[in-house]
């Protein structure tokens, strides 16, 4: 009988699978940058990307101070998000929404990456692997960083512009429909008037 897999297993596969992760977002950033059209979500894919690169060494570090060879897994999580990252950069929208669309993508992959680093930093700890959990908490927080940018470009501007070209005229549909309200009044009780006894 195979000797079962420990906790310790769990881990190595956990981090081959995140430094996919890492290397495949590495490919897809600077994709991302030609996208956008916001001189500051620019800027914020350019700075992430160079982070990344910082990342993708960090990991290295880590195996290193495992013992363990420098391996990837293939990551289908990740794969998976940045192929519905490709297909949505592939649609005709306006600039306006490709931006607030990017954001959305981008937040997907710093979510996927915050979980996999916060596993990652949890098991290092229990298992005492402190150098390997400091690393791995460096690269934790930045993602959580990058995530929180992230929110604060689309909440400071991106969403309200792409909402704005989405409906341009604001709030003054819903102030179009309530002055058309009294004609509708009476069809309403006539209808009322229609419902068979005993009906609810």
């Amino acid at each position: 009988m195979a000797e079962s897999k420990t906790l310790h297993d769990a881990f190595i596969d956990e981090l081959r699978d995140t430094y996919s992760a890492e290397k495949q977002v590495l490919k897809a950033l600077p994709k991302m940058v030609k996208a956008a059209s916001s001189p500051d979500l620019k800027a914020a894919f350019s700075n992430h990307l160079e982070e990344t690169r910082e990342q993708v060494v960090r990991l290295e570090e880590v195996f290193a101070s495992l013992n363990e060879k420098v391996r990837a897994k293939h990551c289908d999580g990740m794969a998976g998000i940045i192929e519905e990252g490709k297909s949505m950069m592939e649609e005709d929208f306006d600039e306006t929404a490709m931006d607030a669309s990017l954001i959305a993508g981008a937040q997907r992959v710093e979510h996927y990456e915050m979980a996999a680093y916060g596993t990652l930093v949890a098991w290092a700890r229990v298992m005492g692997h402190t150098q390997a959990a400091d690393l791995l908490e460096q690269t934790l927080d930045e993602e959580k960083a990058a995530d929180e940018k992230l929110t604060t470009l689309a909440e400071g501007g991106i969403n309200q512009d792409a909402a704005s070209v989405a409906h341009p005229d604001g709030d003054n549909e819903d102030a179009d429909e309530d002055d058309d309200d009294e004609p509708a009044k009476p069809v309403m009780k006539a209808a009322a008037k229609k419902k068979p006894a005993g009906r609810r």
